[in-house]
């Protein structure tokens, strides 16, 4: 070790366990001390509110538009901004800062952080006596990182990994993150890698002197990682100094903006907002909902659309559920038993194979049974819902989701809101429940949902006590292979998008609340997430 620096180590001795003029605070620029402290271990979500509070307002999840065209398929990818930077330069600062100046719904911030290598037990002694070169490329699971990122910039639902600074590990539970319009991804090897950099639209690198870049490190490895100050002097000097130098700093030439002093830099800030907002603009998708009415007219219903035999019995409870005069409890009543008989009837078309069984008398008895690993159903908050005791009557320890969809006034179009999906849904056969489907557009969305999770479009039942032939048409147009099963089909939509004869606002009928002026039949009710 050179004079300088056995000097340095001794300033920042000092300077750490000293106060006066040169306290640690003083070297750290002001805009960073209103931040909670920081958390690497984990990626973080706009979509899990609240993420961040603001000196006016806290932020919480807004509804996400569609994402999506006509033909159920994604027109345009998440917009991924890469920030790059020394470590503790301020990465994650400016990226909060990116996301409250956006105020735009569903960021996702991704750290690189959670893409450390799982550390063989060789590699664990090294950590613990601070040997090990974390700021290598080597360190980091690049493979994992490309695969994770693409998914989620093609709007798929990925799991982050956990991992754990203290242990040097990656935790049992991962991360679920899920609906991205944009990603900031930031990690001190951001441009390290040729796949990963072909996953960024905009590259930013945040340059911060190597004074203030040491003396943050020094705070957090010594408050939040619980390491010892010589240790993380050693860990400096012997590896985050020369890889910042050798694989960091150059990169600073691949970038699109060069933002110095970090957070701090709210004129670059501005500018990088601004870019981001035109982009988005310019992906935006436009709902044509007279246009996507019309596309079908005159056509014959869909293959896959299965109606339950109109009986004496299925017409009289739609002529009680129907009756504008009929009141609450007869309404639940007979909508009960249809939902009873529509979700036996959706059962029929779950894959079934042979299976023998030997009866009390001692005699073989061929039988059927499902062949599938698991039945999971999905309701449309909030009249969806209302189909869940149904299911559970039938269907023995089945597991339920649930996602919230609004229209939004303004536009017309259906936001997503809110959803809780069971793990490892994509190997299920899933149950979609919605009472009413009129344009069609919250079930579309609800399908792509589904299938941003993995689950296969043949193994999609949607199941909907009311439907019009436009709803029909547009779920079988974008997703040919879901099975449509539904008790009714009425053949027209008003102006206003309601199912005619129709049934009325099912929701409001059920729960005995009333209907705005302007309601619809795929509106749903204010989340309460």
């Amino acid at each position: 070790m050179d004079k300088h620096t056995s000097s340095v180590d001794i300033w920042l001795s000092r300077l750490f366990y000293g106060g006066g003029e040169g306290s640690l605070d003083r070297l750290l620029p002001s805009v960073s001390t209103s931040l909670s402290p920081r958390k690497r271990t984990t990626s973080q979500c706009k979509s899990e509110p609240p993420l961040l509070r603001t000196s006016k307002r806290t932020i919480y999840t807004a509804g996400r538009p569609p994402w999506y065209n006509e033909h159920g398929t994604q027109s345009k990818d998440a917009f991924v901004i890469g920030l790059c930077g020394g470590s503790a330069s301020g990465k994650t600062t400016v990226a909060r800062k990116i996301i409250e100046a956006l105020d735009v719904p569903w960021v996702v911030l991704l750290s690189m952080d959670s893409f450390y290598k799982v550390l063989t037990a060789e590699q664990q002694l090294l950590a613990a006596n601070n040997d090990y070169n974390f700021d290598h490329p080597d360190a980091f699971d690049f493979i994992l990182l490309v695969h994770t990122l693409r998914k989620l910039k093609q709007g798929k639902s990925v799991k982050i990994p956990v991992y754990d600074f203290t242990t040097h590990g990656r935790q049992k539970v991962w991360k679920t993150v899920y609906g991205a319009s944009v990603i900031i991804f930031e990690g001190i090897m951001s441009f390290a890698d040729k796949e990963l950099l072909k996953l960024l639209d905009m590259k930013i690198f945040v340059d911060t002197d190597s004074d203030i870049r040491l003396v943050r490190r020094l705070r957090r490895d010594i408050t939040e990682r619980g390491r010892d100050i010589d240790g993380v002097i050693k860990q400096y000097n012997k590896f985050v100094k020369p890889a910042f130098e050798q694989y960091i700093e150059p990169t600073m030439r691949l970038a699109d903006i060069v933002v110095p002093r970090g957070g701090g830099n709210m004129v670059a800030i501005d500018l990088i907002v601004q870019h981001v907002h035109s982009q988005l603009e310019e992906r935006k998708l436009r709902w044509d909902m007279a246009a996507l009415a019309s596309a079908h007219q005159a056509q014959p219903l869909p293959q896959t659309l299965s109606v339950l035999e109109s009986t004496p019995q299925v017409r009289g409870m739609h002529t009680i559920i129907r009756n504008k005069e009929t009141s609450r409890d007869e309404f639940i009543f007979y909508s009960k038993r249809l939902m009873r008989l529509l979700i036996e009837r959706a059962l029929s078309f779950l894959p079934s194979q042979v299976h023998i069984v030997q009866t009390p008398q001692g005699e073989d008895y061929e039988g059927r049974t499902f062949h599938g690993k698991r039945i999971t159903g999905v309701s449309i908050l909030r009249a969806g819902e209302t189909m869940e005791p149904a299911l559970r009557a039938v269907c023995k320890d089945v597991r339920i989701g649930k996602i919230l969809i609004q229209t939004n006034q303004d536009t017309g179009e259906p936001e997503l809101h809110y959803l809780r999906l069971p793990k490892d849904i994509s190997e299920d056969h899933v149950i979609l429940m919605d009472c009413t489907v009129s344009t069609g557009a919250a079930a579309m969305m609800a399908i792509r949902v589904l299938l941003d999770h993995d689950v296969p479009e043949d193994k999609i039942l949607l199941v909907s006590l009311l439907m019009a032939e436009m709803g029909v048409h547009s779920v079988a147009y974008a997703f040919p292979q879901v099975k449509i099963i539904t008790t009714a089909v009425d053949k027209k939509v008003n102006d206003l998008f309601h199912i005619i004869p129709g049934i009325g606002n099912f929701g409001d009928r059920y729960f005995g609340t009333d209907a705005p002026p302007d309601w619809s039949d795929d509106d749903m009710d204010e989340p309460s997430c």
